[in-house]
């Protein structure tokens, strides 16, 4: 009896043993496994042993690209090389490879077939063929890409459109590595679709971390121009990020993303992301009111939808007074800023129809600070305003505005004629000076 009991006993301590185990080996499984650290998730590499062609080709010639590619959420979900690259013999651009037809560069044609209603929402952006048209203009548009830029009411086209004259005057051995590098965003392509999704889900990984990160839109949201990168780092939502945003959930479910996962707002957040009541969406102008790239912003056409689509996104961590008392802030200061880029440009069409600027652009000093005044200081103390960057809104921005709306009033006064300066106005009035 005892000897059959210690024989009990032995039994119950290996299974409790191997039990232990087996718990143990799953809390300190390997790295080649999927793991959270710091906030991030590295995944195996589930093209280890592949059978593909292409991938055991490519382990060779072009290793770094099948590493990132077998790390990926759609190496994960079987998308194979071949039905992102291989296309019929006369796709455009199409070259012969291996016995079969690829391209390059998948175009947002191609990426449709999965992401219809992503490509969809991008095309009516202005990330879209606006972003393309503001730098090279819309005259050698096919016409497939013209009906399809006249339908966007983001890009408040005109057929007529011309290249932009900075772009002009530097030419392509410029524009390739400056304007282009950004503006291709929206590129149009021969199978006719637009657009370079990879400029913001950078390849072969395409993770939703590096998609969703600030520093992702700091390729071109920057410089003083447009910069929003700047204006973000600064802000309070900037400093949350860069303070504690190592341990928030960048690999949470697309659509389903909480405060608990990103707590504060980031590029992606506002302007893109699902969270809470918002729907994901790839329209970046889908929540927001004004023009503010316009040298007087004007509202966008359904900006009252829009308004409110951004405001259930600021309403995740914020109240509703605090979210309208903001609005209504911003608006005025906004307003604000047009009447001086009103009157900048007000000056600009007189000067010109007096023959005191000349139909060349940028040919003398004047015009560089017309075109600042809008395009470089008027838009970034907007922008400063309403992603809340005070540096930006005031010494990057009004300032700026205001030291050029000087220059040119001056130069008004001496070019033309009957023209009088708002101090001389004010004084003869019985105002005071500014």
């Amino acid at each position: 009896m005892s000897r059959q009991r210690v024989l009990i006993t032995a039994v119950v301590v290996t299974i409790v043993f191997i039990g232990l185990a087996a718990v143990l080996a799953v809390i300190f499984r390997p790295v080649s496994t999927e793991r959270v650290e710091s906030g991030s998730i590295v995944r195996q590499n589930v093209l280890v042993g592949s059978t593909n062609p292409c991938v055991q080709c490519h382990a060779n010639s072009t290793p770094g690209i099948v590493q990132q590619y077998g790390h990926s959420t759609m190496a994960a979900a079987n998308v194979k090389c071949e039905d992102c690259h291989v296309v019929a013999a006369d796709y455009p651009n199409a070259i012969a490879h291996e016995g079969t037809y690829v391209v390059n560069s998948p175009t947002p044609a191609l990426c449709q077939k999965c992401h219809a209603r992503e490509v969809t929402q991008f095309n009516a952006s202005r990330h879209g063929l606006p972003a393309y048209v503001a730098v090279a203009g819309s005259q050698n548009l096919s016409e497939t890409h013209l009906a399809q830029y006249l339908s966007i009411a983001e890009g408040q086209p005109s057929p007529d459109k011309s290249r932009n004259a900075i772009a002009a005057l530097e030419g392509d051995a410029i524009t390739r590595f400056t304007c282009y590098g950004c503006h291709n965003i929206g590129r149009p392509h021969e199978d006719g679709s637009a657009g370079e999704c990879q400029m913001c889900h950078l390849r072969h990984e395409f993770s939703l971390e590096q998609a969703r990160k600030p520093e992702t839109c700091n390729f071109c949201h920057i410089g003083p121009d447009h910069p929003q990168y700047e204006i973000y780092t600064e802000s309070p939502h900037g400093i949350a990020y860069h303070t504690m945003g190592h341990t928030w959930n960048w690999e949470a479910e697309p659509g389903l993303i909480t405060v608990e996962d990103i707590p504060a707002a980031t590029c992606a957040i506002c302007h893109i992301s699902g969270i809470g009541a918002a729907s994901t969406t790839h329209d970046v102008g889908d929540r927001l009111t004004w023009f503010l790239f316009d040298p007087v912003s004007t509202r966008r056409p359904a900006w009252t939808d829009n308004k409110v689509r951004m405001q259930t996104v600021c309403m995740e961590c914020h109240n509703s007074n605090f979210v309208n008392d903001f609005y209504t802030a911003a608006d005025a200061a906004t307003e604000r800023v047009n009447e001086w880029t009103q009157e900048g440009e007000d000056l600009r069409v007189a000067l010109m129809q007096a023959g005191a600027l000349t139909a060349e652009p940028f040919d003398e000093p004047i015009d560089f600070a017309i075109y600042e005044l809008w395009h470089h200081w008027g838009r970034t103390a907007k922008f400063g305003v309403w992603m809340q960057g005070p540096d930006y809104a005031q010494w990057h921005g009004a300032y700026e505005v205001l030291q050029a709306l000087a220059e040119v009033r001056e130069y008004a006064v001496e070019h033309l004629p009957g023209y009088v300066h708002p101090r001389h106005a004010e004084t003869e009035s019985g105002g005071g000076s500014d």
